[in-house]
Parts: structure tokens; C-alpha cells; sequence
């Protein structure tokens, strides 16, 4: 089927000239291929064009449509398919892409493999990343590969092992009743509203300042997310309670007055647009709240814990506040040093409920033997 052989050329005087480099020739579908072995040696080239038949045997394209694929076209089609589902998370894409261009542009995809993904992770570690933003970018390194491997015809004949790093993401910070209270309190005027609806419902921030009155019904006493509205582009529907629902005809009075009537919920402060960032009337809340260092998304984390504590069902919770995975859900339920202590209360309740009487201490059991004072303790020699 095939045969080996060196290049052959004239030189400017006309001489004919022989290369060292053995090629091969096979066919494919009729079709002749030459593909250079990068050797000199027969064995290797032998061994090159028997591995060549053997994948047109096997119905599969030869390597070397795999050894013309770059890098840089896998990351491409990556963040095109990024931009053609219009991925929320298409800013986050493009930054991992910007990092595995440092170690892998410009290299042949046959040449990623297990070794310098790992040689990359270690890179990734000197420079101070965390283990979960080296873990965003693998992943988007091995769905690069997944993508070229499933195309047609197919641009990657394997995807390597990538191992993940381990990550502690789980997630500490949240608000008792009376720190958001004191938060509220110290929040401009503008923002208060803000604040109670992500704590009580616990949406994210993009999603609570990019609210419409298209997407709330006050006749009906909710607010809706229609699907791709919200990050995980499920529907999402809330029903507002007293508050909340005093918050919104608030925020619509203050619409009636404004000469130009807004379509969002929640104004800035001057009512000329919806509100967009505010860290720095944020931070400054919070240290006269006398409460530290804090992220809005505590609110959401809140939210989940305090629905949770309420009784609310996990599925109806996770419904309001738009969790999608369970697993992420589970990070945001919470459990502080209160819950603990009423756990260990409510156990010695059950347990004294289960004798019958009040149960003994040890302090007790002491007294009953009469151990009671130092000398009645039985001494050990030295």
C-alpha cells in the first residue's frame, strides 16, 4: 500500500540532490498522502508507515490530520461556541484561554499531553493562582478537546487524562438577622431596597439592579426571571411578602416622579439610570455597621440558610433563589457556631425525654460515690 523514500531536488547547477529525512507515501480513499517521518532511519519510517496502514485499516483518519491541528484553532472554536450560545460566562472563558496561550500557543494538539498539562499546573501554582481558577482553566483546556475530538471530521484523536485540583469552596460568610439590620441602617436611601430583597430572596446582584417592571407584577404580588434571564437560564418566579411588597410600591412611587419614566426596579440615587456598582457606599456601610468585611452574595448565602432554618422545603428554596446544582446549594446551607449549640441542646432534650427523669452528670455521679472534695479522689502513685 505504501512505500518510504527520500526527497529528491536539482540544485542550481543541475545536479540532483537526495534529503536525509525518509518520507512515506499511503493512500487513503484512492488518494495518495506523503507525510515526512522526521528521521533518518529505516525502522523508524517503517514503523511509521505500518502505524499509518493500520489506521486506515481501522477506518480512522491518519495522524497527520491530527499533527496539522494548532492549539490556537481549538481555542477559537472554543470561544465560538461560547459566543454562538451566548454564554454568560464568555468573559471568564476568554481570561483562561489568555493564560493557556502563555504555555500552549502555537503547539500541535498531539503534543498536549498528561506531562505538560501538569508542567502548566505547576506554572499556574508559582505564579499564586488558586486551585479553583487553574481548575476553570483546565476545564476549558479539556473542553477545547472535547470539541475538536466530537467535530466532523474530527480535529483531536484523543483527549489525555487532566487532573483536577483539589478546592476548598465552601463558602463561610453569611449575615445573622441583627448584622443586616444594622447594615440596612447605614445603607443610602437608594440602595436599602437592595439590600432587602437580596437578603430575603437571595439573587445575585446583576440580577436584582437589572430588574424590570416588565418582570414584575404587583396586581399578583411577584417578580419573575423569564428562562435566559437568569445565570443558570432557568424561569424563576417570587412571591414578595409585606415587606418586599411595601418595597416595591416604594421604588414605583418614586418612578411616577422622576420626568423621564425608567423601566428598572432600582434606581441610583440621582433616579437617572438602574443602579450598577456600588463597593464603595458598600464598604463604608459595613464599617459603621460594625460589621467587617462583607459580599452582597453573603445575602444569598443567607437567604438559603435562613429559608432552610425556616422550613421551607430545599427544593422550593432552591427554586426562589436559583440554584441549579444541589452541590452548590448544600455549600450555602450553613451551619454556624448557634446552630451547633441548639443541636447539642436538643439533644440532651431527647436524650432526658428518653429516661424519663433528668439525666446525671458526671458531677453528679461523683457526689454519689462521694468524690466530692480532693481528698476523695483516689490518688495515683508517682
Amino acid at each position: 500500500m505504501g512505500s518510504i523514500y527520500r526527497r529528491k531536488w536539482k540544485d542550481k547547477d543541475g545536479n540532483i540532490r537526495e534529503g536525509e529525512i525518509l518520507w512515506i507515501k499511503y493512500y487513503r480513499n484512492g488518494k495518495p498522502i506523503r507525510e515526512s517521518t522526521g528521521s533518518s532511519k529505516d525502522a523508524d519510517a517503517k514503523r511509521l508507515l505500518k502505524k499509518r496502514e493500520g489506521e486506515i485499516s481501522a477506518g480512522k483518519l491518519p495522524g497527520i490530520y491530527f499533527d496539522r491541528v494548532r492549539f490556537d484553532e481549538l481555542a477559537e472554536d472554543f470561544l465560538t461556541d461560547y459566543r454562538i450560545n451566548n454564554k454568560k460566562s464568555l468573559k471568564r472563558a476568554e481570561a483562561s484561554v489568555g493564560h493557556l496561550y502563555k504555555s500552549f500557543g502555537g503547539m500541535r494538539v498531539t503534543e498536549i499531553n498528561t506531562p505538560r498539562i501538569n508542567a502548566y499546573i505547576h506554572t499556574r501554582l508559582s505564579e499564586g493562582a488558586e486551585n479553583a481558577t487553574i481548575n476553570r482553566e483546565l476545564a476549558a483546556l479539556k473542553r477545547m478537546l472535547n470539541l475538536g475530538a466530537t467535530q466532523t471530521p474530527p480535529r483531536v484523536d484523543r483527549v489525555p487524562h487532566i487532573a483536577m485540583l483539589r478546592e476548598n469552596n465552601v463558602r463561610k460568610g453569611f449575615f445573622e438577622h441583627g448584622e443586616f439590620l444594622a447594615l440596612r441602617d447605614t445603607l443610602p436611601d437608594h440602595l436599602k431596597g437592595v439590600a432587602t430583597f437580596g437578603y430575603k430572596v437571595g439573587w445575585r446582584h446583576e440580577e436584582i439592579c437589572t430588574l424590570t417592571w416588565k418582570q414584575v407584577d404587583l396586581r399578583q404580588v411577584i417578580v419573575r426571571l423569564e428562562p435566559g434571564e437568569a445565570k443558570n437560564d432557568e424561569a424563576r418566579t417570587v412571591y414578595l411578602d409585606e415587606e418586599l411588597k411595601e418595597v416595591f410600591k416604594g421604588q414605583w412611587n418614586r418612578r411616577k416622579k422622576l420626568e423621564t419614566a425608567l423601566p428598572f426596579v432600582f434606581l441610583n440615587e440621582k433616579g437617572t439610570d438602574r443602579i450598577k456598582r456600588f463597593d464603595k457606599a458598600w464598604k463604608t456601610a459595613c464599617e459603621r455597621a460594625g460589621i467587617g468585611k462583607r459580599l452582597f452574595h453573603d445575602f444569598r448565602r443567607t437567604a438559603v440558610r435562613n429559608m432552610v432554618r425556616a422550613g421551607i422545603p430545599e427544593r422550593v428554596a432552591m427554586m426562589i433563589s436559583g440554584h441549579k446544582s444541589r452541590s452548590v446549594f448544600e455549600r450555602y446551607n450553613i451551619v454556624n457556631d448557634a446552630d451547633l449549640k441548639l443541636a447539642a441542646q436538643r439533644q440532651e432534650a431527647y436524650l432526658q425525654g428518653q429516661m424519663g427523669t433528668k439525666m446525671g452528670t458526671v458531677v453528679d455521679l461523683q457526689e454519689k460515690r462521694g468524690l466530692n472534695s480532693v481528698s476523695q479522689v483516689p490518688q495515683t502513685s508517682s
